[in-house]
């Protein structure tokens, strides 16, 4: 099975995370950054605003790799599905406030601090915004 790479729109504002409530599988009804797959011939930084703008409405101009994650999506008799190679990209916020539309279900800025005691995240979500906010400097 080919790797799918995969893009994370990782936006921090205000001391804020934006995040998204997955509507599909893998991870479906966990919270975690914007993103989806990078279409063919689709440059980096281009997914990662396509897709934040596609699931939340934001505009942000991407900015530079915060990160690079495998994803193993597997079944329950343990063989793998599908393998996501996630690159998490700081974009800056630009304009608009989040409406979950795509494939979110929902979307909303949350306080770091905030992050784990009240959402069920995706793995790596709070270090990855831990990474974004030292980055934005």
């Amino acid at each position: 099975m080919t790797p799918i790479p995969a893009v994370l729109a990782v936006v921090i504002r205000d001391g804020k995370a934006l995040l998204v409530q997955r509507a599909n599988p893998p991870d479906a009804g966990l919270w975690g950054f914007p993103g989806g797959k990078i279409e063919r011939g689709e440059a980096l930084m281009a997914a990662a605003e396509r897709e934040l703008r596609e699931e939340t409405g934001i505009l942000a101009t991407a900015r530079h790799v915060l990160e690079v994650l495998d994803a193993l999506d597997t079944a329950p008799d343990g063989s793998l599905r599908h393998h996501f190679i996630l690159i998490a990209v700081l974009c800056h916020w630009q304009a608009g406030e989040p409406l979950a539309s795509d494939d979110a279900l929902d979307a909303r800025w949350i306080r770091l601090d905030q992050m784990e005691s009240s959402l069920p995240l995706s793995r790596d979500v709070l270090r990855i915004a831990q990474l974004a906010v030292r980055g934005a400097d």
